[in-house]
């Protein structure tokens, strides 16, 4: 065989997932879970393509994100287009497109496919789905209230409770001040220690603060004792009262009052918590599993009220976040709550030769009108075969039909995890009272 006769590959390509019946349906129930939270707060689901100019994501990410994580190309129009690798830069042009003419404030949420190209590991592929929840147009800290607590909602409705995940808060207005003001230092530095903050829990603490030292030279100690403070008022002491610092701190303390009042307890202040260096612009937050098999950050968001500027709108302010299928996937794995897969029918119609086709039809016809999903076999195997084939696929109940049945026009509905029979005929047969 030469190489042009050589067979295709039945591999998928590298870092994405194909999804068999079974993994669609617990990918559905996930997605059900996102929908019905995301509504049940009275947010409106928006889509949009997976297609995006390339200079959208150099705008929000730079030159090096998109050269090097994203799938970029040229189409053949000789346009640069990108696969959307995020969904925040796409809901800001939506927004900014048609902002005069929505009703602030916009509570919108998608599940997008998402794109980027990175070694697939661990709750990190190439290709995942993502839901992403926003709210444009609200100034005060109550945004950030009510997204943390769709956040918390969506993660106990999973089944999650409370001590299995924590939610882990900071503030970039904060810690910009604490960069900015009580270190003097310029924007270069301030981003090169906001990153390495952001590796403080993956380093050792020797490396660390020679690292630090390099960055802020004889003030190393008092930031390492800043950034080691074990609660938010001591780490706020620390800090030279000032307008822009006590404002800061007034809502951090309003979102940790707020949530206890909602009865959300499970959160802490975390100043090592980093997220979006030049993006995300007050508070911001990660929801970490605590379990030691899976010990990590699962998704989070924040405020961002710039984003609309790259438009060259006025600014909205707005708060959001994602959270990925796949570390969703992993930790209900974990906990051992992964949906479980249900019946992809209710009643299996197992007609014993080719004659009985016609009658087996009707009886479908019947129950797929008054809604019962149902599946006639039409493969002539032997009726324990057929039987056996509805137990493999976990349909409850079936319905042999042969030369008797079609004669008197009765039959029987069997289920099989009991081997209970009832009579029925087509007339009567949506009038019996099944669990579904």
């Amino acid at each position: 065989m030469n190489e042009a006769q050589k067979p295709l590959s039945t591999e998928s390509y590298k870092g994405v997932r194909d999804f068999y019946p079974d993994d669609m349906a617990v990918q559905n129930a996930i997605f059900n879970v996102w929908k019905f939270v995301a509504q049940k707060y009275g947010y409106q689901e928006y889509n949009a393509s997976l297609l995006e100019p390339a200079e959208l994501y150099r705008a929000k990410s730079g030159e090096e994100i998109v050269n090097e994580q994203t799938y970029t190309f040229k189409d053949r129009g000789d346009r640069e287009v990108t696969l959307r690798p995020e969904m925040t830069p796409t809901v800001a042009r939506m927004i900014a497109q048609k902002k005069r003419e929505l009703p602030f404030p916009v509570r919108w949420f998608s599940i997008p496919n998402l794109f980027r190209y990175e070694k697939p590991q661990r709750g990190r592929l190439r290709e995942h789905w993502q839901l992403n929840v926003d709210v444009f147009g609200i100034k005060n800290i109550q945004a950030e209230v009510e997204i943390i607590s769709l956040a918390s909602d969506i993660m106990r409705t999973f089944g999650l409770k409370d001590q299995q995940y924590e939610i882990r808060i900071n503030s970039r207005k904060i810690m910009n001040y604490l960069m900015r003001e009580v270190l003097a230092l310029d924007d270069a530095r301030a981003h090169t220690l906001s990153k390495l903050i952001d590796r403080k829990e993956k380093m050792e603490t020797t490396e660390f603060r020679a690292k630090a030292e390099e960055i802020l030279g004889e003030d190393t100690a008092r930031f390492e004792q800043i950034l080691s403070s074990k609660n938010f008022e001591e780490f706020a002491n620390h800090l030279p009262v000032c307008e822009v610092r006590d404002e800061a701190v007034k809502e951090v303390r309003e979102v940790l009052a707020s949530l206890e009042m909602l009865g959300i307890t499970n959160v802490i202040f975390d100043q090592t918590l980093m997220r979006g260096f030049d993006y995300y612009t007050g508070i911001v937050f990660e929801i970490f599993d605590q379990n030691p098999a899976n010990r990590r950050s699962l998704f989070g968001g924040g405020r961002y009220d710039d984003l609309l500027s790259i438009f060259g709108q006025e600014k909205v302010p707005a708060v959001g976040f994602g959270m990925g299928d796949v570390t969703i996937h992993d930790v209900l794995e974990t906990y051992g709550i992964l949906p479980k897969v249900g019946a992809s029918a209710d009643i299996y119609i197992c007609p014993m030769g080719q004659e009985q086709f016609g009658f087996a039809q009707d009886i479908a016809q019947t129950l797929r009108d008054a809604n019962y999903r149902t599946v006639v076999d039409y493969s002539l195997k032997k009726v324990g075969d057929q039987i056996k084939n509805a137990d493999k696929f976990g349909i409850p109940r079936v319905i042999i039909i042969g030369e008797e049945e079609v004669k008197t026009g009765k039959f029987k509905v069997k289920t099989l995890a009991t081997g209970e029979t009832v009579d029925a005929t087509v007339e009567t047969v949506t009038s019996l009272v099944w669990d579904r």
